[in-house]
Order: C-alpha cells, then sequence, then structure tokens
C-alpha cells in the first residue's frame, strides 16, 4: 500500500498551504480548459484531494468522479458546498479502476509526481487509458524540472521564503527523484512536511502515453494554451486515447 503523505493537520491546512492554486483566475482557467474537454461527458480526476478543480467542474455541469489515496483529503472536500454528488474511491490513482468510461481524466498540480518510480507513473497512464472512451483525453499538468536553475554541485532549490514559512526541494539528479520539504514557524503552527517525488520530462510522458494506447494531441504552458517553449516552467498536455485495432 502506498503510503498517505496527505493526512491529519496536512490535509485540514492543504487549501491555505496551496494558496495560490485557489487563485479565482487560475481555478476559472482551468475549469474552462476541462469542461471544453469533456464536452458534456463524464470526467475522473485522479487525486482529486480537497476537490479544488472538481467542485467547481461539477458546478459546470460536468459528471465528476474522482480516485484519491487520502481519506483525510476527501474528508476536506466533503466539507465544500457542491461536493455532495461527486463520488470519490479511496485507493491508489496509478492502479485502482472504478465503473464506467469517462471523456476526460485528469491529473492537476504535478499530482503525477507522487508516483515515486517510473513503472507507477507508466501504470497510471495504463489506468487513465482504460477509463477513457475512445477520442476520450487524458489531461496531465505538470513542472518541467527545474534543472537548469539547479548549480553545479548543488541540491537544493528554495520555492517559498516567508517570515513563518519555507520552502525547497532537494533533487538526486541521478535516480531523478526529488524531495519537497516544508517548514512552519510561527505562533499558529509548527510543523515540518516532506513528500518524495518523481520529476518527469515531456518526452518521457509521451512515450508513457503510447505505452497505454495513447497520443499527444496538445501541449500548452499553462492553462490559458500559451505556447510551450523552452522557457516553459510547466506544461499542460492532453493525449488522447486511440480508436481499439
Amino acid at each position: 500500500m502506498r503510503k498517505d503523505y496527505f493526512d491529519g493537520s496536512i490535509a485540514e491546512h492543504y487549501d491555505r498551504d496551496s494558496s495560490p492554486m485557489f487563485d479565482p483566475a487560475v481555478v476559472a482557467a482551468t475549469v474552462d480548459f476541462l469542461a471544453d474537454l469533456a464536452g458534456g461527458g463524464d470526467a475522473l480526476e485522479l487525486g482529486i484531494g480537497t476537490g479544488r478543480i472538481a467542485v467547481p467542474l461539477a458546478g459546470r455541469g460536468v459528471s465528476v468522479r474522482g480516485i484519491d489515496l487520502s481519506p483525510d483529503m476527501v474528508a476536506q472536500l466533503r466539507k465544500k458546498p457542491g461536493a455532495a454528488d461527486i463520488s470519490v474511491t479511496i485507493g491508489d490513482f496509478a492502479t485502482t479502476v472504478v465503473p464506467g468510461s469517462f471523456r476526460l481524466a485528469y491529473l492537476v498540480f504535478n499530482t503525477i509526481g507522487n508516483l515515486t518510480s517510473q513503472d507507477d507513473q507508466v501504470a497510471c497512464f495504463v489506468n487513465a487509458a482504460k477509463h477513457l472512451e475512445p477520442g476520450g483525453c487524458f489531461v496531465i499538468e505538470v513542472g518541467v524540472p527545474p534543472l537548469r536553475r539547479l548549480p553545479p554541485g548543488e541540491t537544493a532549490l528554495a520555492f517559498n521564503v516567508t517570515a513563518d514559512r519555507v520552502g525547497f526541494d532537494t533533487i538526486d539528479v541521478a535516480r531523478q527523484l526529488g524531495v519537497s520539504h516544508h517548514y512552519w514557524v510561527g505562533a499558529e503552527r509548527a510543523e515540518t512536511f516532506s513528500l518524495p517525488y518523481r520529476y518527469v520530462w515531456p518526452a518521457e510522458l509521451d512515450l508513457m502515453a503510447r505505452i497505454a494506447g495513447l497520443r499527444l494531441r496538445e501541449r500548452w504552458s499553462g492553462w490559458h494554451r500559451g505556447p510551450f517553449t523552452s522557457e516553459s516552467a510547466s506544461h499542460v498536455s492532453v493525449w488522447e486515447k486511440l480508436p481499439a485495432g
């Protein structure tokens, strides 16, 4: 069984800790993109978490189901208005199968990295493809590995430095693995949290998609469909399920 890192106070504080993701403009652009791809069909979110995207997507009339490993994260989702009709299965999204077929499956905000081996990431693509109807799409939002920012001989990159919070990644280039470290120090909270992840290149994701019977349909630098270039820090990629035979 894969370890659940998002339990207890991590789940309780998740929405606040990840506040840039909750910018209404970011959420709206994400939901617009996904609703357009769903095209009136059903959607499956892998790693649905607290429902940051699933709840407003359901509010747009898309029937959304989800898979998540963390009961505590799903408990936070259940507190939100509009979440009652979203069915969630507790399990590993790389392997858990839910009934039905879907027009859209998606993974947002680097969640593919929570699968810390190449085999597990391939299994995720295969599992997504199993759930898609022919012509359906699998969408991933993930950062481009930031190795160009890593000076020779260094292993750490800071991503958040404030008076009450410090966050940085340590990166093992030889094994294509990282650990995201978070430290909160303040009157209301004193806590540490570390999460392992596997970073993955766009071309590697495309090969995983081919193994699963998917083909790249489009790739953008973000949800607003800006061009993906060598300077892009992240990408939103869409793979389409090939017809059988």
